[in-house]
Formats: structure tokens, C-alpha cells, sequence
């Protein structure tokens, strides 16, 4: 039986001195519906490397990061399955893209912060909550996926695959493991709403186009700014804290402007066949 979580426990976030108790690992194994045979492994899911003094991984003071490649990789596998099954007349391209989009670092992140997760991650990282709460504050913009438009925690990721990952040690069962995950993980990105990166998606409409969108980060240090052009024309801009987010931000911006993208394009072909006819002129007149 899954545990329903309240809104304050879900924003609540242990501070850097706190343990995770033999309780509160009882509460985690409500949460997924999973009882473990070996606590340990449960405890070793929920410690970041920054807990112990030394920030190190070693022997003596252990850490998620072996146990997050275990789920890393089993995830994948049940995922991919999952879509192969679902969509049996479906590229090998469109299942990548689908099996990303239900994998990645902000979907993963979203699930680990609506199961509350991170409140059990034993960590010593000062400015963890802070990203965490920006992180809830984005999503109300993009419930579902923004495709590389919000930052994500990637601690927020990690826990859950870590935990992905002590659940198929413990068990020696890829089938528990999805079981125990399947609603989990829920939302499921179907087919119908696979969405794609707007730096993509504007590459494919000026390439359609016969040009290349041009991103100017020049004055990032100065005011945090993205600028996209298309053919020397600005379409799109954008601002934030981290660079890659501002580009697709920009892109986005270009995108949902794309009726001032494309008057861009019909311009400049209106300008190209105005200047090949003055040329087609000019070389009539020589030749008389």
C-alpha cells in the first residue's frame, strides 16, 4: 500500500544534522510498497557522498553512487522493454526519444520530489533545499516536461535510481523492481504527448528553410542572456542562471513566435529574388 504524502511533508527537508532513522526508512519502504531483507542497502540509497566528512567515495564511508549506476542501468532496460512492447511499429528513433524523455534527470527529479524523497537524503549540501524549492515553483509553469527548460536537481534523480537500484540488489529480481516502480513512476510520456527540444525543433524549421539559427551568449556574464538569430534577424531571447537552459529558453521564445520566424524567412527570400533580379537586369543591359 503506497503512503499519501501532505504538501508540508513533501517542502519539509531534513537539515544537513539530522539522520535518517530506523523509522523513517520504514516510512521509505511505505513509499514504494517494498520491504527490504537488507536495511543497509536501503540506508546506502539515501546517503550522499557530501554526508561523510571526507565528501569521498571509500569503503568505510559508502554512498549512493554505485547503487544509482545499478539503477541507472536497470531502469533503461525496463523502460525500453516497456516501449517496445507498447509501440511494436515504432522507429528505433522514436523509442529513443521516448524512452529519454520517461528517464531522464527532470523526469526522474520529478518523480523523487512527488514521492517525497528527498526528505530521508542524509547529505551535508548547504544550498540543497533552495534549488529544490525553485525546482517546485518551476513545475507549476511545466506539470508535465519542459524539455530542458527548467533546472532540475540532479540529486533529486540520483535518489530515486539509487533507490531503483537497492531495490534489484536486494531482490535479484528485475521483475520486483518494476513491479515496486511501475507506479512509482508514473506519469508515463506516451506517444501522443513525446514533446521534443525546442533547439531541435527550431534547427528543423530553418534547416526546412535553407539556414541556421545562430545563438549569441556574448554578454552571458553581464546579464545572463541568450539571444537567437535567425539569418541576422532577432526571433527569440532569454534569461537565466544557467547557460544551456537560457538557449532553449531563447529557442522556445523564437518557437512561440514562429509566425515573426517565419515572416524572417519570407523577407529574406523576397530580398534574395528582389537582388537576383536587379542582377538578371544589370546583365541583360550589358549584353545589349
Amino acid at each position: 500500500m503506497k503512503l499519501t504524502i501532505s504538501l508540508l511533508q513533501l517542502t519539509r527537508i531534513p537539515s544537513t544534522e539530522e539522520m535518517v532513522s530506523e523509522s523513517s526508512l520504514e516510512e521509505v519502504e511505505l513509499i514504494l510498497g517494498y520491504e527490504f531483507k537488507d536495511k543497509n542497502l536501503l540506508l546506502q540509497a539515501f546517503t550522499h557522498v557530501s554526508f561523510h566528512d571526507s565528501g569521498k567515495y571509500s569503503e568505510k564511508h559508502t554512498s549512493y553512487e554505485r547503487l544509482e549506476l545499478v539503477g541507472d542501468s536497470v531502469l533503461n532496460l525496463l523502460m525500453i522493454r516497456k516501449l517496445f512492447f507498447l509501440y511494436p511499429k515504432l522507429s528505433p528513433g522514436k523509442l529513443t526519444y521516448l524512452r529519454s524523455d520517461n528517464t531522464d534527470n527532470e523526469k526522474l527529479a520529478r518523480v523523487a520530489f512527488k514521492q517525497g524523497l528527498h526528505r530521508f537524503l542524509r547529505h551535508k549540501k548547504p544550498h540543497l533545499e533552495q534549488s529544490i524549492q525553485e525546482f517546485e515553483k518551476a513545475m507549476v509553469d511545466y506539470p508535465l516536461h519542459s524539455h530542458r527548460l527548467i533546472r532540475a536537481p540532479k540529486i533529486l534523480a540520483d535518489v530515486l535510481e539509487a533507490a531503483i537500484g537497492a531495490v534489484f540488489i536486494d531482490s535479484n529480481s528485475i521483475e520486483t523492481v518494476w513491479k515496486v516502480f511501475e507506479d512509482v513512476l508514473e506519469p508515463f510520456i506516451s506517444l501522443e504527448k513525446l514533446g521534443e527540444n525546442p533547439v531541435t525543433t527550431l534547427l528543423e524549421i530553418c534547416q526546412k528553410n535553407g539556414c541556421k539559427p545562430r545563438y549569441d551568449t556574448d554578454s552571458w556574464d553581464k546579464d545572463q542572456t541568450a539571444k537567437v538569430y535567425v539569418k541576422d534577424c532577432l526571433v527569440g531571447k532569454a534569461t537565466f542562471g544557467k547557460k544551456d537552459i537560457a538557449i532553449n529558453r531563447a529557442a522556445k521564445d523564437a518557437l512561440d513566435n514562429i509566425d515573426q520566424t517565419y515572416l524572417v524567412f519570407s523577407m529574406r527570400e523576397k530580398d534574395q529574388n528582389s537582388s537576383n533580379e536587379v542582377l538578371s537586369e544589370e546583365e541583360n543591359n550589358e549584353d545589349s
